[in-house]
């Protein structure tokens, strides 16, 4: 049993920056690196990619990575776990080895399936947000589960040098490494929640050191534009130090690593995964050095019966328009031209939103009444049934340019399907994980 385990994360989402894992590899000593790019709505997206050439489904992205980071993992000897499977970890898989003998490399790479579950949707399983069947929502396009670590450990111990998942619970990542070097067990809750603590913190990347947190006035973060990612440390007693590669931009300090902790955390009591149900309110932090965060606490109950999914279904489209107005009385301006697509649309459209970007587009519209803005940009946005009928919006915010107030310009349009994303529950005891092996 290792006495440290080091594990870093190179990519929080799927368009996060490719070169802070290069760094991680090459300068960081990792055992193992992470790159999380999964999110709900990602996954429904790959699934529909997936359903037009069943040779692609996994991370748009994975390509540049792998041709990036693959010389530098084979030479430093670092393993790498990543969901960027998506939809297709497979053909994900298929596509790694490809590109490792293009580089006349030697890998092995273990793909985990298992997480789609669209086969097992009747439709009448009650949606979390709102109490209905999903079948209300509409034509479902795909049911991903989120899997654990026990899903990922069988690849782990096939010896696998990449690690490519589909959907699991992003904590997971961290976790399944910790326990198949610590030995911990899936039953011991107290250690499972504390390693859940651990991947929790790291899961976001580049917001634990500071992308997410900077503030110019308030909270000052240097080198942005190349900021580092972060690095843990872990022992086998479940606490953990969190630094990053010297030398590169951001921050750890208190403050970021307490922001990441209650990051999207509704019940820091009850924090469900699939490994565990975490109680983050034990958790502390200490500042050790510069950059350099001490983890201990964090503790766990059972894991829950059921798994969460995510169910992603045809919404509709949405019609966008957008105009500028610069100069005296620009909102103004901004405003009768919203009011004259208001009234053009209002019978055609169910939802129709005006936004007055500059003003109020991001807050309620009270907070930006006495907006005095020099430089005001109209959007509107509508939902329909059909392309077409969405295409309407992006047509009359056009027609603006000479049948709306004075000084209109800058006219972009868009029509894009909707893809809306619902959650369930199902027994965990219905899914079955499998690992794929794949050498070059």
């Amino acid at each position: 049993m290792k006495e440290i385990v080091r594990i870093g994360c190179g990519a929080g989402f799927s368009g996060d920056r490719l070169e802070p894992a290069a760094v991680l590899v090459e300068k960081g000593e990792l055992d193992y690196l992470v790159l999380e790019c999964l999110a709900e709505r990602t996954i429904a997206l790959a699934q529909k990619r997936k359903a037009v050439d069943p040779t692609k489904g996994y991370d748009p992205l994975l390509e540049r990575r792998m041709e990036l980071l693959l010389p530098l993992l084979t030479q430093h000897g670092v393993k790498l776990l990543t969901n960027m499977g998506a939809a297709n970890p497979v053909a994900a898989a298929g596509k790694v080895i490809e590109i490792a003998k293009r580089l006349n490399l030697l890998v092995k790479v273990a793909a985990v399936t298992g997480d789609d579950v669209l086969h097992m949707i009747t439709g009448e399983e009650l949606a979390l947000e709102n109490g209905r069947p999903l079948k209300q929502s509409g034509e479902i396009l795909s049911a991903n589960a989120y899997l654990g670590a026990d899903a990922i450990l069988p690849a782990l111990q096939s010896g696998a040098d990449i690690i490519i998942t589909g959907r699991v619970a992003d904590p997971s990542l961290v976790v399944a490494p910790l326990m198949h070097e610590f030995g911990w067990l899936l039953d011991d809750a107290e250690t499972i929640g504390k390693a859940t603590v651990i991947g929790h913190l790291m899961e976001c990347a580049g917001q634990i050191t500071g992308g997410y947190f900077a503030d110019p006035v308030k909270k000052p973060v240097k080198g942005m534009e190349f900021l580092g990612h972060p690095f843990v440390d872990v022992y086998p007693d479940g606490s953990a130090v969190i630094s990053k590669v010297e030398g590169t931009g951001g921050i750890i300090n208190l403050a970021t690593a307490k922001e990441q902790l209650l990051y999207e955390v509704t019940n820091p009591h009850e924090y469900l995964t699939p490994d565990v149900v975490a109680d983050f309110t034990s958790v502390t932090l200490q500042q050790k050095a510069a950059n350099c965060v001490a983890v201990k606490g964090g503790a766990g109950r059972q894991k829950p019966a059921t798994l969460k999914v995510s169910v992603g279904y045809r919404a509709g489209f949405i019609g966008e328009g957008e105009i500028s107005y610069a100069g005296q009385h620009a909102l103004e301006r901004a405003r009768l031209a919203g009011e004259t697509i208001q009234k053009r649309l209002r019978n055609r459209f169910a939802e129709l939103r005006l936004d007055y970007i500059g003003c109020r587009s991001v807050h309620p519209p009270s907070l930006g009444k006495n907006c005095q803005s020099y430089e005001i940009r109209l959007r509107v946005a509508g939902k329909a049934e059909t392309a077409e009928e969405a295409a309407l919006v992006g047509e009359e915010v056009e027609a603006l340019y000479t049948n709306g107030p004075a000084g209109g310009g800058g006219v972009r349009k868009y029509v894009n399907e909707v893809v809306g994303i619902v959650s369930a529950l199902i027994d965990r005891k219905e899914t079955k994980s499998e690992v794929t092996i794949k050498q070059s």
